[in-house]
């Protein structure tokens, strides 16, 4: 059994759980995350963009995946983009990449108890949290199936399972919603409003109305900078008539996207 140290279990001393300044990140040899400045604490952020705009990139430096190649990155009081305790933010976050790996022929039960060991939680914890991230997802009578008999949205849930597994305090999902019909859409929608009272969740979508209906904090990211961040009212209102989309919402978005193309700043 390994000893828990004292500062493991101190009281959290920071004051975002999320924090960059002037954070560049390179996808390859692009850069992708240009001098961004970021600050999150618990809630729902929805993460908006078109496509290219550097949100992968910057939800993979957030997850510790990518170093940063520039400016200062903070998650949960440690400094991962220079020499951080990446161990210790690692223990404390939940990830969910567009795109994710499991092996086949693992059940949902043993492919989440299998993360949760990745993620060191004492091992006689596993059993339960596992139990309880299938259960908050909806894949209770799919426990004991494989893997590979999973349609693509439930395999999207159990990959929400095993990002919410260790109760993180930074939750990271790209695209979660991806294969989920609507009414799946609308239970995880109460999922993240039940999850972000004791965590900072940040969830990159092109569904703008999915952003609008559960985040209490949209963020617009374009050419790697971020562009707007507000609440969804405020997105709302820079979009008029004349702008694209099928709602008040997506009109917004469709505005401050073109007024970010054009040089200015919402």
């Amino acid at each position: 059994m390994r000893t828990i140290s004292a500062a493991e279990t101190a009281p959290a001393t920071y004051a975002w759980s999320v924090h960059a300044e002037q954070l560049k990140v390179k996808a390859g040899r692009h850069l992708a995350v240009d001098g961004l400045d970021l600050r999150m604490q618990n809630g729902v952020h929805g993460l908006l963009g078109p496509n290219g705009a550097g949100k992968t990139t910057l939800m993979r430096a957030l997850a510790t995946v990518l170093r940063p190649a520039g400016g200062k990155l903070t998650i949960l009081g440690q400094d991962v983009g220079g020499r951080g305790n990446l161990r210790q933010a690692r223990r404390g976050l939940g990830y969910l990449p567009q795109e994710f790996g499991f092996y086949p022929r693992f059940t949902v039960r043993e492919f989440v108890e299998y993360m949760a060991w990745l993620k060191e939680m004492p091992k006689h914890t596993i059993p339960g949290a596992a139990q309880r991230a299938i259960e908050r997802v909806g894949l209770t009578t799919r426990a004991d199936a494989r893997m590979k008999t999973l349609s693509g949205g439930m395999l999207r849930r159990a990959g929400i399972a095993q990002a919410i597994v260790n109760n993180p305090l930074v939750l990271l999902l790209d695209e979660p919603t991806v294969g989920l019909d609507p009414e799946q859409r609308l239970d995880f929608r109460e999922l993240l409003r039940d999850l972000a009272v004791d965590s900072c969740v940040l969830v990159s979508t092109h569904l703008v109305e999915d952003v609008v209906a559960a985040c209490t904090d949209v963020l617009m990211v374009n050419e790697g900078r971020l562009v707007f961040q507000g609440d969804a009212n405020t997105l709302i209102d820079h979009g008029g008539p004349n702008d694209a989309g099928d709602s008040p919402a997506e009109r917004g978005y469709s505005a401050l996207l073109r007024r970010a193309r054009n040089g200015g700043v919402a």
